[in-house]
């Protein structure tokens, strides 16, 4: 008997050793300082806690729309567009939505997804608010709601288990969405139910500290702003669709922001500053959604503006730069858009 607590004990110190090991490779300072030593175009730093739990980090991705072959999924590949810009139009070395419709307030918000793989639906929800607002020039200048579709869209996907951002606008063409800000607010028809967490942190109010949210039932009804006709209050799109490389730049010149999807490996998790491309040895974690909302040129790389789901503390005030022009992590070939009734 006592060899066999003795081998059990063995067995359980092994298992303790080898995770403990697993969250120092991938959260700690040392990870960090590797990256940095090879990285050439970016910065890393210390945006989660370094003893977080590796289930908490998966519990942020949610994207199942990463068009690793380059194949649609239920969706057209979208190329052209009679109201692109014509052919004598230059496109700008440099774009930012945020400078360029500065009366669209949503395209610079900077949101928390909190503990809850829904990143499928901020970018989508995201792009599709700052589109209304830009079609409508201003009238509509608020969120629509990331918790109906979350949580009402059943063909989209699995809620806080991850989505098909190309399923999301499919949902937005059929069944529309009602208004919805921010959790805790009153904004809109139906705001986001989920809490913020804290990354970086392992107290009270952390990712860690607050359990994994289980799906929300389908609201049918307004609940934040209750003077609102839950009913009347959805907008809609006319479309849904992939865009190829070489539309987005146009598509986003025309219609506003759009959704990006791509795989996210574990050196991602610590951006802090320049442009984003995977480290050679990082490894592959899942898929992850945002809002792509311009381009630009750095030190000379190409790259793209994406605003995140994961709150301010994380990369640039919640935003990062990703290489462009080179399908970095899937990112070139898999962005979804819509155009919006208004």
């Amino acid at each position: 008997m006592p060899m066999i607590i003795y081998l059990l004990s063995v067995i359980l110190l092994g298992a303790y050793l080898t995770e403990q090991r697993e969250k120092a490779n991938f959260l700690s300072r040392e990870y960090i300082h590797k990256i940095n030593s090879v990285a050439k175009t970016w910065t890393a730093g210390e945006n989660f806690n370094p003893n977080t739990p590796k289930e908490v980090i998966f519990n942020l991705f949610g994207s199942k729309g990463v068009r690793t072959k380059g194949k649609s999924i239920l969706g057209p590949e979208k190329t052209c567009d009679p109201m692109y810009p014509r052919w004598f139009f230059r496109t700008p070395k440099k774009f930012d939505a945020r400078k360029y419709w500065r009366h669209c307030k949503t395209i610079g918000i900077v949101r928390d997804q909190g503990n809850c793989g829904s990143c499928w639906a901020f970018g989508t929800t995201g792009a599709f608010s700052d589109r209304l607002c830009i079609a409508s020039n201003g009238r509509y200048n608020q969120l629509v709601s990331t918790e109906e579709l979350t949580f009402c869209c059943r063909s989209c996907g699995y809620g806080c288990n991850g989505g098909l951002p190309i399923r999301a606008w499919l949902y937005f063409r059929s069944h529309g969405l009602v208004s919805g800000g921010n959790y805790n607010t009153t904004e809109g028809c139906q705001p986001y139910q989920v809490a913020p967490c804290h990354h970086h942190t392992r107290t009270e109010g952390s990712c860690e500290s607050l359990p994994r949210e289980k799906n929300h039932k389908c609201n049918k009804k307004c609940y934040g702003n209750k003077t609102i006709d839950y009913n009347s209050d959805h907008v809609k799109t006319k479309d849904a669709y992939y865009l190829s490389f070489d539309a987005i730049q146009n598509d986003v010149l025309t219609y506003g922001p759009v959704e990006a999807s791509f795989l996210v490996y574990d050196d991602f998790l610590h951006y802090k500053s320049g442009v984003y491309s995977k480290t050679e040895n990082a490894t592959l974690l899942s898929g992850h959604s945002v809002k792509l909302i311009g381009w630009g040129v750095e030190d000379g790389v190409d790259y793209w503006l994406m605003v995140n789901s994961w709150g301010h503390e994380w990369g640039q005030n919640g935003l990062f730069k990703i290489r462009r022009g080179t399908n970095e992590c899937g990112i070139d070939n898999s962005t979804t858009g819509g155009v919006p009734y208004t």
